[in-house]
């Protein structure tokens, strides 16, 4: 006759894990938030500190993925970027290229009105537009915008 076998008891107690979000997970809308508010409170936007910029950018760019938006909606902005400062280097005032620094305003609601996932970028980008007002404001746009491509697509972004 064979006896049946029966588990061991556990010694230890069982603890329930804490309900904590994924690590992956970003809260919805807080960074959009945390971002504009910062922004807002900039003179121009070349008061950004460089590593506080990095360091939304590194949680923005996710956001973004997160929110399923494509590294192409970001790159068309970014070229648009990328072609006035080809102007502004060329007529070295950056009065030349302020009224077109605006107008980006415009195209990244149309965008946002497209696709309900750029509307993020379009609430943080036209903050920012907002507060440039020299060519070291611009350079700063600048590197938040790469800043937000990169981090988009180290995490993943296509």
């Amino acid at each position: 006759m064979s006896e049946a076998i029966k588990p061991k008891p556990n010694p230890l107690p069982v603890k329930s894990k804490p309900s904590n979000p994924p690590a992956n997970m970003i809260p919805s809308s807080n960074i959009v938030q945390e971002i504009t508010k910062k922004i807002e409170g900039l003179k121009g936007l070349q008061a950004y500190p460089i590593r506080e910029l990095v360091n939304h950018a590194a949680v923005f760019g996710p956001y973004l993925k997160q929110q399923r938006l494509e590294t192409n909606q970001i790159r068309k902005f970014l070229d648009a970027i990328n072609r006035l400062k080809a102007d502004l280097t060329e007529k070295g005032e950056f009065s030349a290229i302020e009224t077109e620094v605006v107008l980006l305003k415009p195209k990244l609601a149309y965008a946002a009105a497209r696709q309900r996932a750029a509307k993020p970028l379009g609430d943080v980008m036209s903050v920012a537009i907002d507060k440039v007002n020299s060519t070291e404001d611009f350079e700063r746009l600048v590197q938040f915008i790469e800043s937000i491509i990169a981090y988009h697509k180290a995490e993943g972004g296509k």
